[in-house]
């Protein structure tokens, strides 16, 4: 009970940013930028060996946007120029040009380099349909249903094959959905399709949005687990699910906010702890960061996470 993972990203070392410069500017190989992203990766995976989580992510060195990774790695995208996605943060937005076709895995060779250097469970994660749609400008396909139903196919490809090498979690993130509840409908058609058949505990990450308009609804995606963002929020998600009639899943609980630079003490996390016990059992929860925290730096990271861990099994023996 009370496990402890993240949610994927970390920061990039200064090392790596340049050389993903360097090889848009053809500085560097192909293979000589997988070398320092693999090196990247060894040195989360022993991070997070020393910080004492329960369960691992690689740390997406080798990704830029979670939308664009995956546009570039599937036949049927173009990429475009920068656009603004919000603040000062811009990416290069997916262009869908042709049908959309998985042809080669996208992240089985990284996922299994991370879990060959640790014994304890590595998630696979990948970015869902419905957000890899919404965040896509169409210009191939009649409909947005019918986009977002062929990603989930290349989708549930990846998947299978990332449980085939031993993945025992995967995260399919949807940020998007709270986005459009609308649509929900249309969303939870498509995770169907690209959960169908795992084995591995199926997770979904979902960090904004307006929960009051897709809740409980949501809980008719095909995920075991929710992984909401609650402390950015000041948990005021654990009213809406009193309200309106509990939680059926395993619940991946931010207690971190990664958009702050403050190092959350640990008697404050296990204070939000005790009021998610309220609400959840403790084999349902999952304590993790809000979202990923590659907007934090190395040293903030760190800090966040040893006390998020000492919280958790200080709760454990309060729990037991």
């Amino acid at each position: 009970m009370l496990k402890t993972t993240t949610v994927g990203s970390f920061p990039k070392p200064d090392y790596l940013k340049k050389a993903r410069t360097d090889f848009r500017q053809n500085k560097i190989s192909r293979e000589q930028l997988k070398e320092l992203e693999k090196k990247a990766t060894a040195e989360w995976i022993e991070i997070q060996e020393e910080i004492g989580l329960d369960i691992l992510v690689d740390g997406e060195m080798y990704r830029g946007d979670m939308a664009t990774y995956f546009a570039e790695n599937l036949q049927g995208f173009k990429i475009s120029g920068l656009v603004r996605s919000y603040g000062n943060r811009y990416y290069r937005k997916p262009i869908v040009i042709e049908k959309i076709k998985r042809e080669n895995p996208i992240t089985l060779e990284m996922f299994k380099f991370a879990q060959g250097l640790t014994k304890k469970p590595v998630k696979g994660m990948l970015t869902g349909p419905y957000t890899m749609a919404d965040w896509s400008f169409n210009e191939y396909y009649p409909d947005r249903r019918s986009l977002i139903l062929d990603l989930a196919e290349a989708i549930h490809k990846e998947a299978l094959d990332l449980e085939n090498a031993g993945a025992k979690y995967i995260q399919i993130d949807e940020p998007a959905v709270p986005t459009h509840p609308e649509e929900i409908d249309l969303a939870i058609e498509a995770m169907k399709i690209a959960s169908s058949g795992l084995k591995a505990t199926t997770i979904t990450h979902i960090c904004y949005g307006d929960f009051e308009k897709i809740y409980p609804k949501m809980l008719e995606l095909a995920v075991q687990q929710f992984d909401l963002e609650f402390a950015n929020r000041q948990f005021l998600l654990l009213q809406l699910i009193k309200e309106k009639g509990g939680f059926n899943k395993q619940i991946g609980l931010g207690v971190i906010d990664v958009h702050s630079h403050r190092i959350e003490s640990k008697q404050e996390i296990k204070e939000n702890l005790r009021k998610a016990l309220e609400v959840f059992k403790p084999e349902q929860i999952f304590v993790d960061p809000d979202c990923g925290l590659k907007t934090r730096t190395k040293e903030e990271s760190i800090a966040k996470l040893k006390v998020m861990v000492e919280a958790a099994k200080e709760m454990r023996e309060e729990c037991v």
